[in-house]
């Protein structure tokens, strides 16, 4: 060989070094330039998810998500609230696949009943909360190797706190509110809409209402103390037909921070100590001389009123003299007549005319509504007359029927008017103390198959306005309920990390190996 060939060869060699290292170089910049964006991606991440909600709900019903209403609730909640589940977070999938197997069992049709959406919910409840002044924490315990935690949540709550229950607390070491959701009412969270069929069976999930209703329950500065007359002398109030519907009344204005209590109205205390409001729900008997004294010293509070008072008619019983002439002095009077509509009427549970559309006639007293384009239905409804009496009581209509409506026994159209709230007060100074009587004409209207049907009926969001303002209670969301869209491919809580395992570690790390197989195989050509 040359001089001049081995002078050529020992040019081109560190040539192809430096060739190599420059390209080596690069990949490991390169790789280095990745890392670093990827970590600071996941921290910018990090930082906002706490500000702000990132997560995403594809599903073609948004069944993760919440409500319009419910986020509000939380951006405005106020103290720090801990969810305790009572048993293992996989039991909501295989409660899914029981009450599946059930139906397809019992109705021999397909049946989606997603339980395991529940714990994503609750961790939208932790996300939102984040944005407001409060908290919320959800864990999941073994009551039994857990018994610390239970006996703290029970020093606050009076009844027994059974498994497969959800525990929702606040408070501290000094002071503390619990409410229970029990198994039975988490199982009730997915139920068939009313418009289900033994052959078509849609589901709803209402199970939102109950757990925003029981975070603001727990974190209600003023909760209202509510004694409703279920009984007299041990028999229902409102006769067996009727025993159902006022644990219809109940729920609905649990769900709403009212803390209800049942009571016998004959053998009962009705302390204006002890409770702020009373519900007096379709009495089917006329009440005596002293639970008309009961009632009207209740309201009086030894002339410092602040006292309120719930009177629902029975469909069925109309000569009851004695509550007619509390209710006169009151400057309310409960007709017999019917109310009927053949123009302004919503053809539900076959009723026709029955079924008449109320329109508002006193904004103040409703209240602000989330939407008041829909409709108001007051089913077999009596018609409320004002009285004219020379008393200290001012009575208004609040609900009144269309002009199209009239009386089964006066065919003469015109509105009638359907609830009418009646005041009295006294001054102190520039104090001035109220007591509230709100009258309804229609017992159906607070019937939970309309109450529940936030998205078709306006009942439950001007009913619990009424209420609210006639109490003093801060507004309370009434939380629409959720249809549930039949999935063709719908992934268990399983599938659904073993599809995030995949997303967040297995493909990166595959990447990264890839990355590094290239960047050895470079460096080494």
């Amino acid at each position: 060989m040359s001089n001049k060939e081995v002078s050529n060869t020992t040019e081109t060699k560190p040539k192809k070094n430096l060739k190599k290292f420059k390209y080596g170089s690069m990949s490991v910049v390169v790789i280095v330039l990745v890392i670093v964006l990827v970590i600071i991606v996941n921290l910018i991440c990090s930082i906002i998810s706490k500000r702000s909600p990132i997560k995403i709900d594809l599903t073609a019903d948004n069944r993760y998500e919440l409500s319009d209403e419910s986020i509000e609730a939380m951006k405005n909640l106020k103290g720090d609230v801990e969810i305790t589940v009572t048993f293992p977070k996989s039991d909501f999938a295989s409660m899914g696949a029981y009450y599946q197997q059930m139906y397809a069992s019992y109705y021999g049709v397909n049946v989606e009943t997603p339980y395991e959406m529940i714990p994503s919910i609750l961790e939208n409840y932790e996300m939102y909360a984040k944005q407001g002044e409060g908290s919320i924490k959800v864990q999941y315990i073994d009551m039994n190797k857990d018994p610390d935690i239970i006996a703290k949540y029970r020093e606050y709550y009076n009844n027994e706190i059974p498994e497969g229950s959800i525990i929702v607390f606040s408070g501290d070491e000094n002071n503390g509110r619990v409410k229970v959701i029990s198994q039975e009412e988490i199982v009730n969270m997915i139920q068939p809409s009313n418009t289900s069929t033994q052959t078509a069976i849609n589901m709803n999930f209402v199970g939102e209402s109950t757990i925003t209703s029981a975070i603001q329950n727990v974190t209600d500065s003023n909760p209202i103390k509510t004694a409703v007359i279920s009984t007299m002398n041990g028999a229902s109030v409102a006769g067996d037909s009727y025993a159902s519907s006022i644990s219809q009344i109940m729920e609905f204005l649990g769900k709403n921070g009212y803390d209800c209590t049942e009571i016998d109205i004959a053998s009962d205390e009705l302390s204006p100590e002890d409770y702020d409001f009373v519900v007096v729900p379709m009495p089917s008997v006329d009440f005596g001389a002293d639970i008309i004294e009961k009632l009207g010293d209740f309201l009086y509070n030894d002339g410092n009123y602040q006292r309120n008072m719930l009177y629902i008619p029975n469909i069925q019983v109309t000569d009851l003299p004695n509550i007619k002439e509390f209710l006169a002095t009151w400057n309310i009077q409960v007709e017999d007549d019917i109310i009927l509509d053949d123009t302004n009427w919503v053809n539900i549970s076959d009723l026709r005319n029955l079924n008449i559309k109320l329109e508002i006639s006193d904004t103040d007293s409703v209240g602000e509504l989330p939407n008041d384009a829909l409709p108001i239905i007051a089913p077999l409804s009596r018609k409320i007359s004002i009285l004219t009496k020379n008393n200290d009581g001012v009575a208004v209509s609040v609900l009144k029927s269309m002009d199209t409506s009239y009386d089964q026994n006066n065919e003469e159209t015109g509105a009638r008017d359907v609830a009418v709230v009646s005041k009295k007060e006294t001054s102190s100074g520039l104090d001035t103390y109220t007591s509230h009587m709100l009258v309804l004409g229609s017992q159906l209207m607070l019937d939970s198959s309309i109450l529940n049907q936030t998205n078709t009926f306006n009942n439950a969001n001007v009913i619990m306005g009424m209420l609210n303002t006639m109490t003093g209670k801060e507004a309370s969301a009434v939380i629409p309920e959720k249809a549930l869209q039949q999935a063709l491919i719908a992934p268990t809580a399983h599938e659904i990390n073993i599809i995030k395992v995949f997303a967040v570690y297995v493909i990166p790390a595959v990447v990264a190996v890839i990355g590094i197989c290239v960047f050895v195989r470079r460096k080494n050509r």
